[in-house]
């Protein structure tokens, strides 16, 4: 390169707008955060809700942030990108934010227009759609959650008057939309284009060509066109089969362009969203993707401070055995394979849902972080240990581990695990765990003392990982490969938690340098995509269906090669001082990593072998107890 370049991703997360801006090694120059707003419901504490004019206002903010604290110019930003939640946003015909709102509002022209991931309204329609059997919800792991779009979406036909629901176009805040003043990608480009990744592994929509295996309602081998029209009308959204699906963006080749990950949306940056964004009009946008897909991509491709003399950088196709885990409130699962992989109970396989032919499958706990800070907070002790920490200028967590190394001195205990050995804990609170689906709670409080705490603290952490174990053995069950788990998000920080994951999952833990950062880091590396597919075009745009897959196939080895980091060789000189090896690398844009190995004890492995058939035990328990309950409803 003649000079320096930069790219800019944009992160929408459930609490907040981020962007960062990074170079072409894949440093962050500069960071900014803004918090966006969540609606709630006094009376009902299953609604979630959000503005995409908040959204949108929020991430310029931080765009005008990173520009002026790393005294980067415009010029010199040669690609942007979004992630975002896979939440659903409605605007009208004319691009208008329309009111998700239950009550007399809903349907009318209103500023809270998004329905969060997190938002629950849809639990009946979730349960109807899931008991029709048909052959989409292959591609969900056999059952569709309530955070989805399709239930959300059939919540709000049956809520809204005919000729309110006939009026929106409904998409996922990080997509396009054929709608115009619409935010993120479509309003930073004016493209009607979609992202396959939003639509394929939220929407409902499998990608035309392929094998819907049988369908369990047909009998039948079928081939998907896209959109399922059976699925559709079957369920009650037969009003966007008969508009050739134009509100959820439309067929493909037809009256929509679906684009798979990074691609160049349009002719880039509008005039107008590059002057509300202070970047240069035509700077080239990838299409987005899911933030968790954003995270798989910022970690997936690094290298890492235990590898051998040996090792060399990594292939596209050895991504199949690296597990990426986003971990913040929630955790994410999601690994790539060269062929669609069929797991029960985990949402996918999605096909082209970041590479073209290749697919993700997607596992997921729905309350981890959220778990964490449930059981201590709503412990007796809390505000104790809150005060110690204050007292001794320290955080909780610090005390809870002293208190736990105090606790196994006095008992004896070579490890946390074995002081709690008779303590299990089923971590399913928030009832979405995507193998399980239902909340449960093995634990008792024993007292109220901080000594108690530090052992809940600690079981927590370990049933995380317990859980963390079953998604990967059904996915091995079923035929992945995986050896290491790549983290991001605040949870990587918790080194008790990642020390737990690599022994119980008995596979190296990968945690990078800025965990918190991947997200917009993944995003970043979709922008340095779009502006060399943009290059490589001449800045002529994406126009037909033919022209992104040809385009797409043709590239998709150039966004892992910006991924991927490289050897150019490797010193190891003579240990004579220090005893320590050094080595020369070369990255593109994934910083190098470091592991976590498996440390237990033979004895301590033992345990959480036990403790794991337990927490298997526990399932079929809550599911005979649930089958009990329910006999005698009837």
């Amino acid at each position: 390169m003649s000079e320096q370049e930069y790219y800019i991703g944009f992160d929408v997360g459930t609490g907040s707008a981020r962007a960062a801006l990074l170079d072409s090694r894949g440093r962050i120059l500069a960071d900014s955060m803004e918090n966006t707003i969540t609606y709630r419901d006094e009376s009902d504490h299953r609604i979630f809700e959000q503005s995409t004019a908040n959204i949108w206002s929020c991430l310029a903010k931080c765009c005008k942030s990173v520009l002026s604290q790393s005294g980067v110019s415009p010029e010199a930003i040669k690609g942007v990108s979004f992630d975002a939640t896979c939440s659903l946003a409605v605007v009208d015909r004319d691009g208008k934010t329309i009111s998700v709102t239950k009550g007399q509002g809903l349907g009318k022209e209103g500023d809270r227009n998004v329905i969060l991931w997190a938002d629950h309204r849809a639990e009946k329609e979730a349960e109807e759609i899931n008991q029709t059997g048909e052959g989409v919800l292959n591609f969900v792991g056999g059952a569709m959650s309530l955070e989805m779009e399709i239930p959300k979406t059939l919540w709000l036909k049956r809520h809204m008057s005919v000729q309110d629901f006939e009026a929106v176009h409904l998409f996922d805040p990080s997509d396009e939309a054929e709608c115009p003043s619409l935010a993120v990608t479509y309003r930073a480009t004016g493209s009607s284009a979609r992202s396959n990744c939003s639509l394929t592994c939220k929407f409902s929509y499998v990608p035309p060509g392929t094998d819907m295996a049988a369908n369990t309602v047909t009998g039948k081998v079928e081939t998907s066109k896209g959109w399922s029209e059976s699925f559709l009308t079957r369920i009650g959204l037969e009003s966007l089969v008969k508009r050739n699906y134009e509100q959820i963006g439309g067929s493909p080749g037809e009256n929509g362009l679906i684009l798979t990950a990074g691609q160049p949306v349009g002719n880039g940056l509008t005039a107008s969203a590059a002057s509300e964004f202070g970047l240069k009009e035509g700077t080239p946008v990838g299409s987005a993707v899911i933030d968790a897909y954003a995270g798989w991509i910022g970690t997936i491709a690094a290298s890492h401070d235990h590898e051998t003399e040996t090792e060399k950088a990594p292939s596209l196709a050895d991504s199949s055995s690296r597990l990426a885990a986003v971990a913040g409130t929630s955790t994410c699962h999601l690994v790539q394979s060269d062929h669609g992989i069929l797991v029960n109970g985990v949402w996918g396989p999605y096909r082209h849902a970041v590479f073209p032919d290749y697919w993700m499958n997607e596992g997921g706990q729905s309350s981890t972080g959220q778990l964490i800070d449930f059981i201590m907070q709503t412990h007796p002790a809390y505000n104790k240990v809150l005060d110690m920490a204050k007292q001794r200028s320290s955080n909780v967590f610090d005390i809870l581990e002293e208190k736990l190394e105090e606790l196994k001195k006095d008992r004896g205990c070579g490890s946390s695990t074995e002081l709690t050995k008779n303590l299990h804990l089923y971590p399913d609170l928030h009832g979405l765990s995507i193998v399980h689906h239902s909340p449960f709670l093995l634990l008792m409080l024993h007292d109220p003392g901080v000594g108690d705490l530090a052992m809940k603290f600690h079981v927590t952490l370990e049933a995380i990982a317990l859980q963390t174990r079953h998604i990967l053995d059904e996915m091995h069950a079923k035929g992945h490969r995986i050896n290491a788990i790549y983290m991001s998000g605040s949870q990587a920080k918790n080194k008790p938690l990642m020390e737990l994951l690599a022994s119980v999952c008995n596979v190296k833990v990968i945690i990078p340098p800025n965990p918190s950062a991947a997200v917009v880091a993944g995003s970043a590396m979709l922008g340095r995509y779009a502006h060399e597919v943009a290059q490589e075009r001449n800045g002529k745009p994406i126009l037909t269906q033919v022209e992104q897959e040809e385009s797409a196939k043709k590239s998709r080895e150039a966004l892992w090669r910006i991924m991927v980091w490289n050897f150019v060789g490797k010193l190891f000189p003579q240990r004579i001082a220090t005893k320590m090896s050094c080595r020369i690398i070369q990255v593109e844009m994934t910083p190098e990593g470091k592991a976590v190995l498996p440390a237990a004890t033979d004895y301590e492995q033992r345990l959480l072998d036990v403790k794991y058939k337990i927490f298997r035990e526990s399932i079929d328990v809550q599911r005979k107890w649930r089958t009990m309950v329910e006999d005698v409803a009837k």
